[in-house]
């Protein structure tokens, strides 16, 4: 038997996650020396990045792959914009290559069940690069609200990665640290007079929410304070200095 120390990876896989318009691939780019795969062509004005080109596909997608792990060049950092937009190339590349109408064809959810094993492609393409190179990978994705049955709990309702929940699952699981980027909701009660009224109140400041609520999914390993705020000058050394002390 042969036993060796084991520590934490220097670059992490990281999902950022959060509705339409708050930011998360303008985050994404503030990433060191990024390289992006635009898989829904949707940067914001003012925001420039080194994108592969002509990525049409699941399998233009996974051989781009292929390609940055055998050279990543001068690069430090790998973009995928956005996974719920990958997912959409997967199914389509699966039900092409079965000859399925749509996914769920085959009888008893065996469509996505397949599906997994393309996404533990991926999933193996993107930690090996990660690996190789020591490069930090950045997963961006749509956000969704989902009912949660939770046996501890009346059910209720929580911002998740607007994934198939069987690829959710496999996306957070290999994810170092998985981020929702939204505002800080409060909820505030006006008394005026005769009757309450109870409403949600928020702000334009936004924040990284990265340990999970009932309200939210979110991790990190890192030890990372529960909220960080993300001012739009925000400097990505604010994040980078968690990682890197896990494994001084």
């Amino acid at each position: 038997m042969k036993v060796a120390r084991v520590t934490s990876n220097h670059s992490p896989i990281i999902l950022i996650y959060g509705a339409e318009g708050r930011g998360k691939s303008t985050l994404a780019c503030k990433f060191p020396k990024p390289l992006a795969m635009l898989l829904e062509r949707g940067l914001p004005r003012g925001v420039s990045v080194d994108a592969v080109d002509d990525i049409h596909g699941f399998d233009t997608a996974m051989a781009a792959l292929r390609d940055i792990y055998a050279d990543p060049g001068e690069y430090e950092s790998l973009i995928i914009d956005t996974v719920d937009a990958m997912e959409a190339h997967l199914i389509e590349h699966l039900c092409a290559k079965n000859g399925w109408k749509n996914i769920e064809t085959p009888s008893y959810g065996r469509g996505w069940v397949a599906a997994d094993d393309e996404w533990r492609r991926f999933i193996r393409a993107i930690t090996a690069i990660r690996d190789k190179h020591d490069m930090t990978v950045v997963l961006t994705c749509h956000s969704t609200v989902e009912r949660i049955e939770d046996p501890r709990a009346p059910t209720y309702t929580a911002y998740q990665p607007r994934l198939h929940k069987r690829a959710r699952g496999l996306v957070m699981d290999c994810a170092d640290a998985v981020f929702f980027l939204a505002e800080d909701l409060r909820v505030v009660t006006d008394d005026s007079g005769f009757r309450e009224r109870t409403r949600a109140a928020t702000d334009t400041r936004r924040f990284l929410f990265t340990e999970g609520r009932p309200a939210f999914a979110a991790k990190n390993r890192f030890g990372m304070p529960e909220k960080i705020p993300i001012p739009l000058d925000f400097d990505f050394s604010k994040l980078a200095q968690y990682w890197a002390q896990s494994t001084e």
